[in-house]
């Protein structure tokens, strides 16, 4: 009898971006393992997939047109290399994305300060927020 409340109760607006966010496909592009693996871990928290990552430029050009995924996560400097240019190119496939710096909006180019910012180090609910901002952002409604 109480289970139907239960459920009832998990699914309000109260406790949805996770359910929100469940299944999308995430692209991580992080050069800092750890970083890497503290994004993974809380996509995974949250419900998302991890589609693919890459840590330098090349391989997140390459990846990206290569994986299936329905978001990425792009940190602003690869090593020294910015990256701008494959930013611009999945906007302008229009893949949603989120810039992940710890220098804030300091270099980022005009036609890209649309593009959400996830600001390091991060929280769950900071990511969950930037990722909800992104499918916003590009109208995309998670399931």
């Amino acid at each position: 009898m109480g289970m139907g409340n239960q459920d009832a109760h998990l699914s309000n607006p109260g406790g949805g971006a996770e359910r929100n966010l469940a299944g999308l496909r995430v692209f991580v592009i992080e050069d800092e393992s750890l970083v890497t693996m503290l994004i993974e871990d809380t996509l995974a928290d949250i419900g998302c997939l991890v589609a693919g990552t890459a840590a330098r430029l090349d391989e997140a050009m390459e990846k990206a047109t290569s994986l299936d995924f329905d978001l990425a996560i792009v940190d602003v400097n690869l090593n020294g290399a910015q990256t701008y240019p494959l930013a611009e190119a999945l906007a302008n496939k229009g893949i949603p994305l989120v810039f992940a710096t710890g220098y804030g909006t300091a270099g980022i180019p005009n036609e890209l300060r649309h593009v959400p910012l996830l600001s390091k180090p991060f929280h769950q609910r900071d990511l969950e927020s930037a990722l909800a901002k992104a499918l916003a952002r590009d109208g995309i409604r998670p399931c």
